[in-house]
């Protein structure tokens, strides 16, 4: 653990973007995000409202009353997700990052990652995303067991990932990243042992583990709360099995060489998400896009989540934003700890003495001291961090903080 992380307000800001491409090949069973099926005809007028939504963020901003200081900022990340991006087509990804690059400062660009879903990147799309510039890939593999995969209706196999990873290689990309999910149906102590094998075969350089959620919002979430059947809701495992599948999974890759840096994300040294570590660390990111969120230290806002509803208003001329709200002191401090401890460096009180003043940190004191008895959280000095035993109760603790600002 690095006793002294950065003191982040002596760093000088940047700016992350992240860009929302909201279409897959197909919705997986488990997925509450708001990507969609969609046919390949509705690709460039999308692409084409994401160009004019970058050409006049300006004017969007200042119609809405927010500051247009983070317009200025370098962009150091830049995150393409969805959703599966490649499927729009080189051609369309080109053309938005030629608006990105003609409105925004991105000539210090140092991370720029893609989702991409096995059996979506060919080698010649490999080929192609790294002459785009991309240099570091998300793939979500999910498992490297083929019962897992179908059924929870991902159209890869396990030895399509394998190939996309070696594809991958060859072209120049040492920066991948692959995501895992703990409590898929039909997984076993045996076949998760299997996927980790798996996966440190391959060695990515950053390994992302995921807890299947029981959320309505899915179609199998939802099915397991009314205790049916389809989607093989019966074959999803308990909560015990998912929370050892968890610790598992942590002290393997920590045997491995993964660092821990956050709840759900382990790297290599010095292979974290440097986008991601923007959102933890409350830095400022425009988010473009159906349903992309944005920060600027004192506000959020966030597109229309309906990409036709997107396009019409972009269209229109009209802001694509859907909401747009500043955060109190209070909310900007809750946000502070429930953000900031999900990484394991913790959060630095005397930052947040600067930023809010020693007032409003003072009345976390106490529940700072009553999870310390707990055990939950550790205390060196002005350094507060989740207990590494607490990793599998930490929305526990970030309602503790929740709660005490929304009782002032």
């Amino acid at each position: 653990m690095n006793a002294n992380p950065p003191n982040q307000s002596e760093i000088a800001p940047t700016l992350g973007i992240y860009l929302q491409i909201p279409f897959c090949a197909s919705k997986c069973s488990f997925c509450n995000f708001s990507s969609r099926v969609s046919p390949a005809g509705v690709f460039d007028g999308y692409c084409r409202a994401v160009e004019s939504e970058i050409r006049g963020l300006g004017d969007f901003y200042g119609r809405n009353a927010i500051g247009t200081r983070i317009l200025e900022f370098a962009v150091d990340t830049l995150y393409i997700g969805g959703g599966t991006p490649p499927l729009v087509g080189i051609e369309r990804l080109r053309r938005m990052m030629t608006a990105l690059r003609g409105r925004l400062r991105t000539d210090n660009l140092d991370e720029f990652t893609m989702e991409v879903t096995p059996g979506s990147a060919s080698p010649q799309v490999l080929k192609d995303l790294r002459a785009l510039g991309v240099n570091r890939l998300s793939v979500g593999a999910q498992s490297f067991s083929d019962r897992e995969l179908s059924a929870v209706g991902r159209l890869h196999s396990a030895a399509e990932t394998c190939e996309m990873i070696a594809a991958a290689r060859r072209e120049g990309l040492d920066n991948l990243s692959l995501d895992l999910i703990a409590g898929l149906p039909h997984q076993t102590a045996d076949s998760w042992r299997a996927t980790l094998e798996t996966l440190a075969r391959v060695r990515p350089e950053h390994v992302s583990v995921y807890i299947f959620e029981v959320d309505e919002k899915s179609r199998l979430g939802g099915e397991v709360i009314q205790h049916g059947t389809r989607y093989h809701a019966d074959a999803v495992p308990d909560e015990d099995f998912v929370a050892d599948a968890y610790e598992r999974a942590r002290s393997f890759l920590r045997a491995e060489g993964y660092f821990q840096y956050e709840i759900s994300n382990f790297a290599l040294p010095g292979r974290e998400s440097r986008h991601n570590r923007k959102y933890w660390r409350r830095e400022p990111y425009v988010g473009l896009g159906a349903g992309a969120h944005s920060f600027d230290g004192g506000r959020r806002w966030v597109n229309e989540v309906s990409p036709a509803q997107y396009q019409a208003r972009l269209e229109a001329g009209k802001p694509p934003f859907e909401r747009s709200s500043p955060l109190s002191q209070d909310e900007q401090l809750a946000e502070f700890f429930f953000l900031g401890l999900r990484q394991a460096e913790g959060v630095d009180l005397s930052l947040a003495r600067k930023l809010w003043g020693p007032e409003p940190v003072g009345r976390t004191e106490s529940i700072i001291g009553f999870l310390s008895e707990r055990g939950l959280i550790e205390r060196d000095g002005d350094w507060v961090r989740l207990a590494d035993s607490a990793y599998l109760v930490s929305n526990e603790v970030f309602q503790e903080f929740l709660a005490t600002h929304e009782e002032v």
